[in-house]
């Protein structure tokens, strides 16, 4: 079986596999992880710090509504299924990404 990509562009959203390091030392896209995307945030993995951290800095990269960004799978997990509907910004690391 394939495994599914870590990025997927769907009409005019992508959808991202991600690995999540928290408590790291800045928030950054990191690169590809056992094809995953990994990203580091500082905040802590405590009472949903982490994933409110993880949408915000996505926000603020693609450029859209942190509101419209949806956690669709790892609530409580590293391994993430993010769903950002119409980006405005693409970074080159997941443009790069996209088949």
């Amino acid at each position: 079986m394939t495994p599914l990509p870590a990025v997927e562009k769907q009409e005019n959203s992508l959808r991202l596999r991600i690995f999540l390091q928290p408590k790291a030392s800045k928030d950054q896209i990191v690169g590809l992880h056992d094809n995953e995307l990994k990203i580091t945030i500082t905040a802590p993995p405590i009472d949903g710090q982490a994933n409110a951290h993880l949408l915000k800095f996505l926000s603020k990269t693609f450029k859209v509504a942190k509101s419209s960004i949806v956690l669709e799978k790892g609530e409580l997990n590293r391994h993430k299924q993010i769903l950002i509907p119409n980006p405005k910004i693409v970074p080159d690391v997941i443009s790069n990404l996209i088949k």
